[in-house]
């Protein structure tokens, strides 16, 4: 999955799904949660679902937002 987003995914045998970013390890996610996250990336943009769930998906216009007139 190298997509521009930079996240993959990948299951393993014991069920555990391995969310990385840059080839480096984002999150693990076992049992339900694992389940949950394989139905919802199957439905949706794998790459916004991923983001959601690692936490990342704020990043990238913190900058923009700086610059904004109400936040000076």
């Amino acid at each position: 999955m190298g997509r521009p987003g930079g996240f993959s995914y990948s299951e393993q045998a014991d069920g555990t799904v391995v969310i990385t970013h840059h080839g480096r390890v984002a999150t693990r996610l076992r049992g339900p949660r694992a389940a949950e996250f394989l139905t919802e990336v199957a439905r949706s943009d794998a790459q916004l679902v991923m983001a959601r769930w690692t936490g990342a998906y704020k990043h990238g216009n913190e900058r923009a937002a700086r610059q904004h007139p109400r936040n000076r």
